[in-house]
């Protein structure tokens, strides 16, 4: 049977790590197989805000958005997802960001327009296998 180590801590959540807890959980005569992780690893996503979408001037399906993630100015990101939306909180690699399977985000020009980031989705950072937009 699996299950998530964050429902297990609802219920008892021991000052210990999670190696700890499934050595304890093994000596306590429950057999733990393995201890897998969620998603694989990613870093240089942060959350934003879409502060407006806007249609890209030289494709159908691709959207400008000005994304604010805390810093100074908006980022300009270009995006596919169809359910973008001004006012969603949505995820976003920054430049430098590292997604899973050695995805590294650069500054591109898409189409003629600048983008310095991507709005990610679930499966985009491994956190589902397919997906239909971006993460509301």
């Amino acid at each position: 049977m699996k299950f998530s180590e964050a429902w297990l801590r609802e219920w008892v959540n021991p000052p210990v790590a999670t190696q700890e807890l499934a050595d304890q959980l093994s000596m306590a005569g429950l057999e733990v197989d393995s201890v897998e992780p969620v998603a694989a690893a990613f870093n240089g996503v942060v959350v934003g805000e879409v502060l407006a979408r806007e249609a890209h001037p030289d494709a159908d399906k691709l959207s400008v958005c000005q994304v604010n993630i805390g810093a100074e100015e908006p980022l300009q990101i270009v995006c596919g997802a169809k359910n973008v939306a001004a006012g969603m909180r949505v995820p976003v690699a920054t430049v430098g960001a590292r997604l899973p399977g050695d995805f590294k985000i650069k500054k591109a020009k898409l189409r003629g327009v600048s983008s310095t980031g991507m709005i990610c989705s679930a499966s985009e950072l491994g956190l589902a296998e397919q997906s239909d937009g971006i993460m509301p």
